[in-house]
């Protein structure tokens, strides 16, 4: 579970102790930074030199409750605790009570108001607006300058979390809805604030450029992250290459993506069925990734048949089916945890 804010005040505290301490090497420094970095980030994800920057600079910044009162930042942090616990009440009637005597504490506290949220949303419409009124509390609760000034690496100040939260869960509700440019918004507001994108949107966000026909924004954003080998970008990269005309472009970006996970073309070209229920987890290269990146990528190619066409030509010419059956497609999203 998330830690709650008072552990970055502790963490602050404790760098610049340590800073003052002497004597003090750097590589002591250093691993002073990264188990602080391990405990912000997760112990599955890698830390590499632009988050211990980033860490050193968020240390040093000021933090969103200094313009508050000290009675006004205590009962912010009460807040929040009442608030995780409301997140992991056994009961609906637990969790709303807890959720609102959070509410009383501290009417922006993100957290508590996306626990009532859930509980009380009757239809996606009123579960969207209800978001956007949790987003709205959270950029009132971190105020205009914190999130300028903090812009880049918002996901290593824990205050920021709660906020970044609402902003996932309003643009995923968007794009369930098929409201594709709120949606786009959204995840690319998410993208600025954390370019290291610890939360893993830039793979529904590529999936929607791609659908809506936004071939320079998906450009850009397999450009931003050239990097990254997963499933949903290696065959996103085919698709970009396709849809932008270059076929010679596309062939070899497919024998990239077959390498990255080739489960993905027998999904797709209805070699394998599709499993019942959506995974929760995944790793690399597997059944389960394939099944999460339809779940990003499969509207693209619903709207574009002729994808399906050269697909099943390109898997004939390995040796596959020449079969034309009908790809089977994963309409609605579905959800599992990226791995970084």
């Amino acid at each position: 579970m998330t830690k709650p804010p008072a552990k970055k005040q502790a963490a602050k505290k404790a760098v610049k102790k340590a800073a003052k301490k002497a004597p003090i090497s750097p590589p002591a420094m250093t691993l002073e930074m990264v188990r602080l970095l391990s405990e912000q980030l997760g112990p599955d994800q890698l830390i590499t030199p632009g988050d211990l920057k980033a860490l050193m600079a968020s240390l040093a910044a000021p933090q969103a409750s200094d313009r508050l009162s000290d009675a006004e930042a205590e009962a912010k942090n009460e807040a929040q605790k009442i608030a995780f616990d409301a997140m992991e009440a056994e009961s609906e009637a637990q969790a709303r009570k807890l959720a609102k005597r959070a509410l009383k504490l501290d009417p922006d506290c993100v957290d508590a108001l996306m626990v009532i949220v859930d509980l009380d949303a009757r239809s996606p419409r009123a579960m969207i607006e209800g978001l956007q009124k949790a987003v709205a509390a959270g950029e009132r609760s971190l105020g205009a300058k914190f999130i300028n000034e903090n812009q880049g690496h918002f996901w290593l100040l824990l205050e920021t979390r709660p906020y970044m939260r609402a902003l996932e869960a309003l643009a995923e509700g968007c794009r369930g809805e098929g409201i594709n440019i709120d949606a786009i918004k959204t995840y690319e507001k998410m993208l600025r604030l954390n370019p290291n994108d610890n939360q893993g949107v830039r793979d529904p966000l590529l999936g929607l450029y791609l659908e809506t026909g936004d071939l320079n924004g998906a450009a850009m954003l397999l450009k931003e992250y050239k990097n990254d080998a997963s499933a949903c970008f290696s065959w996103a990269r085919m698709l970009e290459r396709f849809l932008a005309g270059d076929r010679d472009g596309a062939k070899a970006a497919l024998k990239k993506a077959r390498t990255a996970n080739p489960h993905m073309e027998l999904f797709l070209t209805a070699q394998k069925p599709l499993p019942k229920e959506p995974p929760e987890t995944y790793s690399t290269g597997s059944e389960e990734e394939a099944v999460l990146c339809l779940g990003y990528l499969s509207g693209v190619v619903a709207e574009h048949q002729e994808l399906a066409s050269w697909l099943f030509d390109r898997l004939a010419e390995t040796g596959g089916t020449e079969a034309r059956s009908k790809v089977v497609l994963l309409k609605a999203p579905v959800k599992g945890k990226r791995l970084q």
